[in-house]
């Protein structure tokens, strides 16, 4: 390779760990003479590539950026008022700076080991008593996708609510208000559909609704920007034994009455205007708020307050008995990732603004609405809107006009019928508003156009009978951190609270925490590619559609399919929209019918979830002592629902971290019986260049791009879950309503949308959280054909080191036929619980003290972890990891041979804080040396968790998930709760 060769092969090695001395030091560990010998063991030779990808070349860091300029300039971004849940906001540089763009927050992992994630728990509490005071509503929960699918949540939960026997549905009517934004309306459609959900759509003041309605959704203020009374609405659907939703606006919320004041039992909407950019549609953290009464129902997770094993505050994720991993077919949703990093964002700029703040921000919106209603009503342009908060809809006579002198001025409106409508904004000034006014004055054939702004407070647009009168954020937290000095240090104590990768690996199996590299993600705050509205012209984004088009071929070509959609914008919702094709294939071909799907026991909890939100039966399939499929049982279930099978979920590798030498004769078995075949893409990182889903005979997938394609988990979302299909489930992709046929028809790859075939939006916007697609854009542009290939091979031999050198201490579940695993790999460590009362937990809690956060804890395997180390992490880092997981084995020996206490050890009362090191009172048997600093490295970077062991049950029987009163704060220098 010369010179050049090398420069545009440098990220490959920034990338992947391991360098050429140290991976043959790995393989002479593990027991191979060569990574090819290794692959060769591994993998399947029947299913393996025999053609290298069509990919191409790489580019060097400076050269991708240098390119992506180039893109960059075809997007044209003009002043949005296109609103309908999007809208131009200021994101304040210091959460910009210190926060969207730190690797500190962005590298985080959802926060189950709550000891080592105090900092952002503390932050998406934050978030939740914002959402939960901004509502009126008592409970709220940590985020979900997008409005549309929060919608879509509410009116799940609100139908198994009233409708227990899903087989005898006795109230299916769901009211949606026809003011309510389209996307949402879309993805109303696409999840009411597959459960027996029907759904009346009409104006909200003439509904009649008896007692088949089981629940309402209204918009407030409306998609036309009207604000309506919906009190009178929500007592009726109340007396008929009916819910009701509302999607509403938080910052509108500042002036108006909130819902539950109003009497809703759900709001649900987007944050993103408080402080997160449009990025063409995402990622955005959606809101659910909700009564009290829901909160054994309410979807997603919910942060709560509990106490410590020293008795002090402690926070950590509530009722997990609703996660889907316990619960599967019978989870209340399937919603694995969150949006926390963009929850976090949105939280931060209530807590930057404060209450005062944010209701200055909403009155000039609201009085520079007005003086544009008011001003278009005097050249002749009726506004419709009687009241309104930041939006009105004018009637013109010449739609075409208008649309063609905003477009010359660099301005989209939204455009409905013979009426235009106008958002306003934060980013909207007196300017603004005059230019706006020149668009129309244009069409009346006047240049004489001006504007009175009116500073006061009176806001004669916002109906008394709905202004806000109650009082919100009162909380300090909303209220002191307003100098960006005070903010930057509030920012900084929190992250360094959490254990991050800038801090140590997270070896998480099936979670794939591998390095996000800046480069990658530097783009996704470059105004052409974040400023865009996602229902803006096609025109637009001819650099989004370059990038998107590219993406779609490459992740199409990767996993040997057809085409690819790139709109859901979860792997859950992956999940769900793969089911969707199915499904849609089947009635397209006379099989309505075909409704089993079969679910190995091993399957991600999601799997069974997605499968019932899909309108299918799961049907288990055993497992064999060695953890494969148990391919007897498959056929025996496939024949036996031959007549009403729709398909197989499977996860490749297997969830237990092995190629399983049968998956082409699974997949056969279940084509021969009429199905399709579902391959969930969680553990795709082990077949990127090696083999591909099309190759063993799937039919679609799913990819988590936070995973495999290097976008972050930012604490727990977000996440993209697009999907792959072959040439026979093409038609079937999603569609979506503000992205006509004719600009959907653009990939190379062919995936249009067929009419009458293709299934309703499954996301709010067309293409999901478009803004983060460039981060796996650039990790496939940037490594090349051999780098991804490179990439695959070293995941596979990081695990296998490990694996060697662990396997000498613990007893390892699975293994391949040829005794290797795929990229992860799962210790057991129930015995310790009989020899030493040692049990899984116990061994993740010690882990921190090593400064490590703990694999995959008891999944899929009660009392065991899954350990996956991915290709970004060096032989160093690799084997810190695996000596703490020595020392902590001779721990467990001393306790075995009787030379620890079996109570009072180093593993029981994990983790150890600085607080219970540095007192002065130390009563253990062990020292604190050996507490604290275990191994020699630990003294070099000590990580400290902030709190001691959590006390889940005490947090679950006292459910708070708001911020406390001060009064219920830690009195200084206590260490004891006050009441």
């Amino acid at each position: 390779m010369n010179l050049f060769e090398q420069q545009a092969n440098e990220f490959a090695g920034r990338h992947i760990g391991p360098d050429e001395t140290e991976t043959s030091d790995m393989l002479a560990t593990i027991g191979v003479r060569s990574l090819d010998e290794l692959i060769d063991r591994t993998i399947p030779n029947s299913i393996r590539s025999k053609r290298p990808l069509n990919i191409p070349d790489p580019l060097s860091e400076y050269q991708y950026l240098t390119s992506l300029r180039e893109i960059a300039e075809k997007n044209n971004v003009f002043k949005s008022y296109i609103g309908q849940g999007y809208y131009n906001t200021i994101t304040p540089s210091v959460i910009l700076r210190n926060l969207f763009e730190n690797p500190g927050w962005y590298t985080q992992y959802t926060p189950y080991q709550a000891e080592i994630s105090q900092g952002r728990l503390e932050s998406l509490l934050n978030f939740q008593t914002m959402v939960s005071d901004l509502t009126g509503l008592q409970l709220a929960n940590a985020s979900l996708l997008d409005e549309g699918t929060a919608a879509a949540e509410a009116m799940t939960m609100f139908f198994n609510l009233k409708n227990k026997d899903h087989d005898h549905i006795t109230t299916p009517k769901f009211f949606v208000d026809s003011n309510i934004f389209s996307q949402t309306k879309d993805i109303l459609l696409t999840r009411s559909q597959p459960v027996g959900i029907q759904l009346v759509i009409g104006d909200f003041r003439e509904a009649r609704l008896d007692d088949s309605y089981f629940g309402a959704i209204v918009q407030y203020p409306g998609s036309d920007g009207a604000i309506h009374d919906y009190r009178d609405f929500i007592t009726r659907a109340h007396a008929a034994g009916a819910y009701v939703v509302m999607a509403t606006d938080l910052l509108a919320l500042t002036l108006l009455t909130p819902p539950g004041e109003l009497g809703a039992d759900v709001a649900v909407g987007s944050s993103q205007r408080f402080g997160v950019p449009m990025g063409f549609g995402g990622p955005h953290a959606a809101f659910f708020s909700a009564r009290d009464d829901f909160r054994r129902s309410i979807p997603g997770r919910i942060i709560g307050v509990s106490i410590d094993a020293q008795g002090n505050r402690a926070l950590r994720m509530a009722l997990q008995t609703r996660e889907q991993h316990i619960k599967r077919e019978k989870a209340t949703s399937n919603i694995c990732t969150a949006q926390a990093l963009l929850a976090n964002m949105a939280a931060m700029y209530a807590v930057y603004h404060g209450p005062a703040g944010l209701t200055t921000i909403a009155k000039r919106i609201s009085l520079l609405t007005r003086t544009l209603a008011s001003e278009l009503g005097q050249l002749g342009y009726p506004v419709i809107n009687e009241h309104f908060f930041d939006t009105i809809r004018v009637r013109v006579k010449d739609i075409a006009a208008i649309r063609a002198a905003a477009a010359t001025r660099g301005m989209n409106f939204h455009y409905s019928g013979p009426c235009v409508g106008i958002s306003i904004d934060e980013t909207t000034s007196q300017e603004d508003i005059v230019n706006i006014l020149a668009v129309f004055g244009q069409v009346a054939g006047t240049d004489l156009v001006s504007a009175t702004f009116v500073e006061d407070d009176t806001l004669s647009n916002i109906p008394s009978s709905v202004t806000r009168t109650s009082e919100f954020l009162l909380h300090p937290v909303f209220n002191t951190h307003h100098s960006e000095t005070n903010m930057m240090r509030y920012l900084r104590s929190l992250e360094v609270k959490d254990l991050s990768l800038n801090t140590s690996m997270i070896s998480l199996g099936s979670c794939t925490m591998k390095l996000n590299a800046a480069t990658e993600l530097i783009p996704v705050s470059w105004p052409e590619f974040g400023g865009l509205h996602p229902f803006a012209p096609a025109d637009q984004w001819k650099g989004y559609r370059q990038i998107l088009t590219e993406l779609e071929n490459w992740l199409s070509e990767i996993t040997g399919f057809a085409a690819t959609s790139l709109q859901p914008n979860s792997g859950a919702q992956g999940e769900y929209a793969g089911l969707l094709t199915i499904r849609a294939y089947h009635a397209a071909h006379g099989g309505d019918h075909r409704d089993v799907m079969l679910i190995p026991i091993s399957a991600h909890g999601t799997n069974p979830a997605s499968a019932v939100m899909a309108g299918m039966k799961v049907v288990v399939v055993k497992s064999d002592e060695e953890g494969h499929i148990d391919v007897a049982d498959l056929k025996e279930k496939a024949a036996q629902f031959k007549d009403h099978l729709a398909g197989l979920m499977v996860t490749y590798p297997s969830t237990h971290g092995v190629f399983e030498e049968s998956i082409s004769q699974i997949c056969q078995i279940i084509h021969d019986n009429g199905g399709l075949v579902y391959m969930d893409g969680a553990n795709m990182n082990a077949q990127v260049g090696l083999t591909s889903p099309g190759l063993i005979g799937a039919d679609v997938c799913h990819l988590n791009l936070h995973k495999t394609f290097a976008i972050p988990h930012g604490g727990g979302g977000p996440g993209m879950g697009p999907i792959c299909v072959n040439e026979k489930l093409k038609p079937f992709l999603p569609a979506h309503v503000n992205l006509p046929a004719a600009d959907a028809a653009f990939s190379s790859n062919g995936n249009g949308i067929v009419a009458g075939q293709h299934v309703h939006a499954v996301s709010a916007a067309p293409f999901g959280s478009a803004s983060i697609l460039l981060i796996s854009y650039a990790y496939i542009k940037m490594l090349g054909v051999e780098g991804l290939v490179r990439a695959t091979r070293y995941a596979i031999l990081n695990a296998n080191y490990m694996k060697a050198r662990l396997e000498k201490y613990y007893k390892i579940l699975y293994s391949g036929v040829n005794g290797t695993c795929a990229h992860e790999f799962i210790v057991d460590l129930r015995p310790f619980k009989t020899s030493a009362g040692i049990e899984a937990e116990d061994v993740a809690k010690r882990l921190m003290d090593y400064g490590f956060h703990a694999p995959t804890l008891s999944f899929p395997v009660p009392g065991t972890i899954m350990i996956e180390p991915t290709e970004s992490e060096d032989k160093a880092e690799l084997d810190r990891f695996c000596d703490a997981m020595i020392a902590i084995h001779k721990e467990i020996r001393a306790i075995e041979e009787g030379n620890a206490d079996r109570t009072d050890n180093a593993l029981k009362n994990a983790p150890h804080t600085q607080h219970v090191i540095c007192a002065d009172d130390w009563k253990h048997a062990y020292s604190r040396s050996q507490a604290a600093f275990p191994l020699p490295y630990v003294r070099d970077n000590k990580f400290w968790p902030s709190i001691a062991r959590v006390n889940n049950t005490y947090g679950d029987r006292n459910l708070i998930c708001t911020c406390e009163p001060i009064s219920a704060y830690v009195e200084q220098g206590q260490g004891q709760l006050t009441s």
